[in-house]
């Protein structure tokens, strides 16, 4: 890893940790991280989208150096908290790549806040709680603390946390979250260009990233169009998270080319890519 700076932000209660890397004049990037992760967790992909662009990396509520707040862990509170670091720090448009929970962090931000995204890439989520795999659904409701004895989720929170004793209390927000019915349809009205991007083994099935493509307007037939809005990546082989090499963040050496070829381009793409659209939402805060 190359040089980079560090600071904290007072945002809606919480005390937020987050990471600046890359040319400070660069274009700027936000990248969001999965639960029970931090900003430690995206290997060699961090390196490689700060060559030329100015990432910022934050940690989400109660997640590595940032504090908890007393209110649940959502989607919506987290992009909320995100918008609110952008502004802190002067920073929007900025592009946005987000990987499973923080996939679904970005979503919501786009939705939330769309002044602040110019482009928009959502790695492994869905839009809707019935698109995971079943065989997720019917495994969150058993998760406890106890399953991350000796794991590597459990000793960095032990080792960076605010408060190391507050684990149990992250795993018990998560499983409400991963146990918590959501829909957003809403997604079909963001005005970035999104890449969505998923393992035809992950948490998501691939029917429903299909459907993800066609509710933001993609998936026609390009040789009769101009370049593609909005893009589909289905990676080979590919799972969440394990086991090692075929994770989606281990596919670092795919992701980085097809993202950026797609911000590069996001310009260039059909529609109102960019158009800045008044705030969204905002009465659900």
């Amino acid at each position: 890893m190359t040089p980079f700076e560090t600071g904290y932000a007072d945002v809606r209660g919480l005390r937020m940790y987050y990471e600046l890397h890359g040319p400070a004049d660069a274009p700027p990037l936000v990248l969001l991280h999965g639960a029970y992760m931090s900003t430690g967790t995206f290997g060699p992909l961090l390196p490689g989208l700060s060559e030329h662009r100015r990432v910022i990396v934050p940690d989400l509520q109660g997640h590595g150096r940032t504090t908890d707040a007393d209110r649940p862990i959502t989607y919506e509170g987290m992009a909320d908290d995100v918008a609110a670091l952008l502004d802190q720090l002067g920073i929007g448009p900025a592009d946005v790549v987000g990987y499973s929970m923080g996939a679904g962090v970005a979503l919501q931000l786009a939705v939330r806040h769309p002044r602040l995204v110019r482009a928009l890439v959502p790695i492994s989520c869905s839009y809707r709680h019935d698109g995971m795999q079943p065989a997720l659904l019917e495994f969150v409701p058993s998760i406890t603390p106890e399953l991350f004895a000796g794991s590597p989720f459990e000793q960095t929170y032990t080792e960076i946390a605010p408060d190391p004793s507050r684990f149990p209390v992250l795993v018990e927000k998560l499983r409400t979250l991963d146990m918590t019915p959501f829909a957003w349809p809403e997604i079909a009205e963001i005005p970035a260009p999104v890449l969505v991007v998923v393992g035809d083994g992950d948490c998501v099935t691939p029917e429903h990233a299909v459907e993800m493509l066609r509710l933001l307007g993609g998936g026609g037939m390009g040789d009769m169009a101009p370049p593609a809005r909005n893009r589909l990546a289905i990676l080979p082989g590919t799972n969440h998270f394990m086991p090692p090499g075929r994770g989606m963040l281990d596919r670092h050496a795919w992701l980085l080319p097809m993202i950026t070829d797609f911000l590069d381009g996001a310009d260039e793409a059909d529609g109102p890519a960019g158009e800045q659209e008044p705030e969204a939402a905002s009465a659900a805060q």
